[in-house]
């Protein structure tokens, strides 16, 4: 069984492979300060939910923006005698066209190869989590970068946090634009407002990669995928072509299947 494990600033994300396919995924907070004992400790606590132990595994796959957690995991590994690998510029096995790759996060990079070998270039992925990252892959399949913006739970928790009378809202899509009340009108600014920022930001990051690959831009595939793309509202987002929740772990199971000689991800699973 291969172990795909994406740790985020928010949530620790792990996938669980088995002859190519995904069987399982398990989800639980972030804790950056988490030793290697209470990391083995609770992803044990995971695998142990579908019926599966540490000695099923027989590698691990990591995407990680958390470098203390990158760390504590190697111990894990380690003391675990398992093989693993850690995405990274210099493991995913793309052209990398930025000015310093070494600072393009392993998640996008591993959302950026499952794209081009699960749904074709030129493509432009948009993960919904914490952050909201656009990553741009060209025609010749290289990664060419993107942009970041806040994410929509990390803007809707400092409107609460940082004033004194707007309270947490939940994110529910309102019917009208023109709030009556202050929760319609926080729904309205953040929900209407973050899908004005993914199709907004979506149509130019389109439009400039057709440019620079002189391809139409409908040529160009759009992926959503993060934790919130499987949420009602994002449905509504235009110039979407394909929700995948589980790219990132796919992409992981893909790269250790390239690189390290794994099973090949099979397709059309979720």
């Amino acid at each position: 069984m291969l172990l795909a494990i994406d740790i985020g600033n928010t949530n620790v994300t792990v996938g669980s492979f088995r002859n190519g396919s995904l069987v399982a995924i398990r989800r639980t907070a972030t804790d950056p300060n988490a030793t290697a004992d209470e990391l083995q400790l609770r992803l044990s606590d995971l695998l142990r939910l579908d019926d599966a132990v540490f000695a099923d595994v027989s590698a691990i796959a990591l995407a990680s923006v958390v470098p203390s957690l990158t760390d504590v995991l190697g111990i894990v590994a380690e003391r675990l005698e398992r093989p693993l690998l850690v995405a990274s510029a210099g493991t995913v096995p793309l052209p990398i066209r930025v000015d310093r790759p070494s600072e393009v996060g392993a998640d996008r990079l591993v959302n950026a190869l499952a794209a081009a070998r699960l749904h074709g270039v030129p493509a432009i992925v948009i993960d919904c989590g914490t952050a909201t990252t656009f990553d741009c892959l060209a025609p010749d399949g290289a990664y060419v970068g993107g942009a970041i913006a806040p994410g929509l739970v990390l803007g809707l928790e400092a409107l609460a946090a940082r004033t004194a009378k707007l309270p947490r809202v939940e994110l529910r899509a309102p019917d009208r634009a023109i709030g009556r009340d202050t929760i319609g009108a926080i729904q309205s600014g953040t929900i209407l407002g973050y899908r004005a920022l993914v199709t907004g930001l979506l149509a130019r990051l389109r439009r400039e990669l057709a440019d620079a690959g002189d391809v139409a831009p409908e040529a160009i595939h759009a992926i959503l995928t993060g934790g919130l793309s499987s949420a009602p509202w994002a449905a509504a987002l235009e110039g979407i072509d394909v929700v995948d929740p589980d790219l990132t772990l796919k992409g992981l199971a893909i790269l250790h299947a390239e690189v390290a000689g794994g099973q090949p991800l099979q397709l059309g699973l979720a």
